[in-house]
């Protein structure tokens, strides 16, 4: 392969890998920005519509919360259920909203930074091996 192509694609996975990076920050940052400054509320975990009692839970369930204006929402849970947390119809659990957007929520301690964390990881390796690949393509050339 020369080096204009490996340049070429070097330069295709290190946005893709930018793009990642800025992903994970953009989710970490609007958490941390949801949770110092968010309304702290209880909201109800309840089960998508058309779902029957007998069948598993969809993996993401609405949470029923109403906010400080006395307006009553429902939202899609942002984290699935987990063994710890397993988010079952009619549980109570604490939630954040952004007063900006009610519509956008933070579980408490369930705000999937470990999630973001690794796109933020995955993208800067990705960046790093495509540094690494026009390094060699221009070594060899």
């Amino acid at each position: 392969m020369d080096a204009g192509a490996v340049a070429v694609l070097a330069g295709c996975a290190a946005f893709g890998g930018l793009l990642a990076v800025l992903a994970g920050a953009y989710g970490l940052r609007q958490a941390r920005r949801v949770q110092r400054t968010g309304v702290r509320v209880e909201a109800l975990v309840k089960r998508r519509p058309g779902s029957a009692p007998d069948e598993p839970a969809h993996p993401r369930p609405l949470l029923q919360f109403a906010t400080e204006d006395d307006r009553v929402l429902e939202v899609v849970c942002p984290v699935a259920p987990s063994r710890r947390r397993p988010l079952n119809d009619g549980d109570h659990i604490l939630v954040r909203y952004d007063t900006d957007d009610p519509r956008t929520v933070v579980v408490d301690n369930l705000e999937r930074r470990g999630l973001e964390r690794a796109f933020i990881t995955a993208g800067a390796l990705v960046m790093l091996l495509s540094l690494a690949m026009v390094a060699f393509a221009v070594a060899t050339r």
